[in-house]
C-alpha cells in the first residue's frame, strides 16, 4: 500500500484496523511514517491513531522509536476458539506432564514456517529457554517445531529446507540431514534436539492429533537427554493422547 491521504468515507474503525494490518510477517516493526504509508493514511491521522492504539496497549514504541504489536492484541488472539479451546483442553495434561518431569513444558502450533507457543510451564532446572507464550521460533531448530514441520505440507518443508541458518554450532543446517530427520520423526512419532536453539538446552516433543491431522505439538526442555529420553517420550505421548481424546469429545 502507498499514499499519504486518507480515503474519504473511511470510518475510524477502518483506519484503526488498517494500522494494525500494516504489520505482517515481513514487517514486524515499523516507523510512524511506514505505518502511515502502509495503512494509506495521512501522517497526522496515523500519528493520532497510533497514539490511541499505543495507550490501549495494542502497539508498543521501542527505544529506537519503531513500533511493534503489543501484548493486548495477543491477548485478544487467544480468545479465538481454536487457540482458546486447545489451551484450555491441554492445560490439565500439561500440568500433569510438568509434575511428572519437572521440566519446562510447551504447547505449540505451526504458524506458516514458524512455531507459535500457546502455553509454557517453566521447569525447575536451570536450563536456558528462549520461548515465551505468544512468541515464535523457527520450526527446524526446536523440538515442537520439528514435529510440526515433519507433518507439514511439502511446500512448507521446501521453504524451510531452503532457508536454514545456524543458531548454535549444533543447529542442523544441512537440508539433506534435516529431511532425513523429518522422515524419522514421522516414523517414530517424536522429535529431539540437542542444543540446536540455545546451548545447554535439549528438547523432546510429540504430536497432538485430531483425527488424522496433527493439530499441535507438546514438548519438554531439559539440560540433557541421556537415559531419560524414553521415559520423557512415554510421558508426553500419554499427555498428547489425553489432549487428543478431549479435543474430539462432543
Amino acid at each position: 500500500m502507498a499514499g499519504n491521504t486518507s480515503t474519504p468515507g473511511q470510518s475510524v474503525a477502518y483506519r484503526l484496523l488498517s494500522i494494525l494490518a500494516a504489520f505482517d510477517r515481513d514487517h514486524r516493526s515499523l516507523t510512524l511514517t511506514e505505518i502511515a504509508t502502509r495503512a494509506d493514511l495521512a501522517l497526522p491521522t496515523a500519528s493520532r491513531l497510533v497514539r490511541e492504539i499505543e495507550a490501549w496497549g495494542g502497539l508498543v514504541r521501542q527505544a529506537s522509536g519503531r513500533f511493534v504489536i503489543g501484548r493486548r492484541v495477543w491477548d485478544l488472539g487467544l480468545l479465538a476458539p481454536i487457540q482458546t479451546g486447545l489451551r484450555e483442553t491441554a492445560a490439565p495434561f500439561l500440568q500433569d506432564l510438568y509434575v511428572a518431569t519437572r521440566a519446562t513444558v510447551h504447547l505449540a502450533v505451526r504458524d506458516d514456517v514458524e512455531v507459535l507457543y500457546l502455553d509454557r510451564l517453566s521447569g525447575r532446572a536451570s536450563v536456558p529457554v528462549v520461548s515465551r507464550v505468544g512468541g515464535r521460533l523457527p520450526l527446524y531448530s526446536t523440538g515442537v517445531g520439528k514435529v510440526l514441520l515433519a507433518y507439514a505440507s511439502d511446500d512448507v518443508q521446501r521453504r524451510v529446507l531452503g532457508d536454514l541458518k545456524p543458531f548454535t554450532p549444533h543447529t542442523v543446517v544441512a537440508p539433506g540431514t534435516l529431511a532425513r530427520q523429518l522422515r524419522q520423526i514421522r516414523q517414530q512419532e517424536f522429535a529431539t534436539t540437542v542444543e540446536e536453539m540455545t546451548l545447554g538446552a535439549c528438547s523432546v516433543a510429540v504430536p497432538v492429533r485430531t483425527g488424522d491431522a496433527v493439530a499441535a505439538a507438546i514438548g519438554v526442555v531439559v539440560p540433557s537427554l541421556g537415559r531419560n529420553r524414553a521415559s520423557l517420550v512415554a510421558a508426553m505421548q500419554v499427555a498428547a493422547a489425553g489432549i487428543s481424546r478431549s479435543l474430539q469429545l462432543p
